[in-house]
């Protein structure tokens, strides 16, 4: 009978454990080079899916998420824009609510234009770190808040490209109605 029990008590903890997990992390395949060179096409990432559990995205998080446009696998994008922000892309400059954004991590500058655009309330401005190849957001959608799955965590496979995936934080005067200019950090 103590045997069964132990059994028992076992598998309830590995069943808990598993659960745990699901709710909190899992593994993505990144299907294009949208994220160049920040993550390359082949590489498995890790998201935490409670990341954002009590918080919202920030800018400059990268997030995996259910797209608004039909795909049959979720997108991996950097937030660019929050819920208010005004995002114009011109001259091969990103900037938010006026802000022109210094990106050291993009492979190339844009080569399109986009018209000052508000980010709905709930809703997030996504753009992939290959501009120039990037079904995001500068096509005409936004992310909504509960299509967001979590936010990229590390690189575990191939094991000649285990990283931790950078996150960068834009300075704080890109708020809403700021016009002053700081580069980016």
């Amino acid at each position: 009978m103590k045997f069964l029990r132990e059994v028992l008590i076992t598998i309830i903890a590995a069943v808990a454990i598993f659960f745990l997990l699901r709710l909190t992390v899992q593994g993505y395949a990144v299907q294009y080079s949208s994220m160049f060179p920040t993550i390359e096409e082949g590489e498995w990432i890790m998201v935490n899916k409670a990341a954002y559990f009590f918080s919202d995205p920030q800018r400059g998080d990268i997030i995996v998420f259910h797209p608004p446009v039909p795909a049959p696998y979720p997108f991996i994008k950097r937030v660019i824009g929050l819920p208010g922000d005004v995002v114009e892309i011109k001259n091969g400059t990103v900037f938010v609510n006026g802000i022109p954004l210094e990106e050291e991590y993009i492979s190339a500058p844009p080569n399109y234009q986009m018209a000052p655009t508000e980010i709905p309330a709930n809703e997030y401005f996504v753009l992939g770190d290959n501009r120039n190849n990037s079904n995001d957001s500068h096509t005409g959608w936004t992310v909504p808040r509960d299509k967001v799955i979590g936010k990229a965590w590390f690189t575990y496979w191939p094991p000649t490209r285990w990283k931790i995936i950078k996150h960068y934080r834009y300075p704080q005067s890109i708020e809403i109605g700021t016009q002053e200019s700081m580069p980016a950090q």
